[in-house]
């Protein structure tokens, strides 16, 4: 279901609100957007002009940035974290106090479990990532719904889905088609979800463990387009791109797997 609002609109009403209960709790007036008449800073995209008279709030008439810009900062992110040399951006205390009257990611991340933090593997800090995580990347309603926030009203210009090696899940789900294992409680709804990315993978006579992972990143990210028609459409307009990442466990590198709404080169998909 669509949102009933435009989403500038609702960013806008976010914002309001958000200045209007900040400004109230500390007795000052509602703060300050930066206009195109301030002339003497200039803005990052993404990130908040503090000064007098300023809100800390991310600016709606800042350049925000494009899918592959989102894209190349987090592949970035990734690689300073695998060269062992992380910068850790806005991680200080100044970055904790602009976030807290709005949020404004540059991506949605949805993702696996413990092995793989976010703002760890990309470098990343406070606010600039949105992310979602269930258990073998799953997707019900509330997951969707959760990724059409991030983009239509937050306003991120790419969506991320992260696999990696070694997956629980889609091993539990191998067992449960091939040997007939079961499981119980709620898990056998992850199994079942699960379940069409391992008998898609095995129809293509698959049998490593990368391309049972591969597999289910791609039939996951298809099923994000296909669902979520906010999703498809922003992708569509060429407001955000949707890619599938693997993330190796061992040497922390994360591979394009599979990439809507960004052009990239046929070699540097795994």
């Amino acid at each position: 279901m669509a949102w009933p609002y435009r989403a500038d609109q609702l960013r806008r009403a976010l914002r309001s609100r958000a200045e209007d209960a900040i400004a109230q709790r500390l007795g000052v007036p509602p703060p300050l957007f930066l206009t195109s008449s301030d002339a003497s800073v200039t803005a990052r995209p993404g990130r908040a002009v503090p000064g007098p008279g300023r809100s800390l709030l991310p600016m709606a008439d800042t350049q925000p940035l494009t899918p592959r810009e989102a894209f190349e900062m987090l592949l970035d992110g990734n690689q300073r974290f695998v060269a062992g040399v992380p910068e850790h951006p806005n991680q200080d205390a100044a970055r904790r106090t602009e976030i807290v009257p709005a949020q404004n990611p540059f991506a949605v991340l949805f993702g696996c479990y413990s092995r793989l933090a976010a703002e760890i593997i990309f470098d990343r800090g406070l606010g600039d990532l949105f992310v979602v995580r269930t258990a073998g990347h799953v997707a019900g309603p509330e997951v969707l719904g959760s990724i059409e926030y991030g983009v239509s009203v937050l306003g991120a210009p790419l969506v991320v889905v992260l696999g990696h090696d070694a997956c629980g899940a889609v091993a539990a789900t191998r067992s449960a088609v091939e040997d007939g294992t079961p499981a119980g409680g709620y898990v056998r709804d992850v199994i079942e979800r699960v379940t069409p990315s391992v008998l898609a993978a095995r129809a293509a006579g698959r049998t490593e463990d990368a391309d049972f992972i591969a597999e289910h990143i791609r039939h996951t990210v298809g099923l994000l387009l296909d669902r979520s028609r906010v999703l498809a459409q922003a992708v569509e307009a060429g407001q955000a791109a949707v890619v599938g990442l693997s993330y190796r466990l061992a040497d922390g590198t994360a591979r394009l797997v599979t990439a809507h709404g960004l052009e990239v080169p046929a070699h540097a998909v795994s």
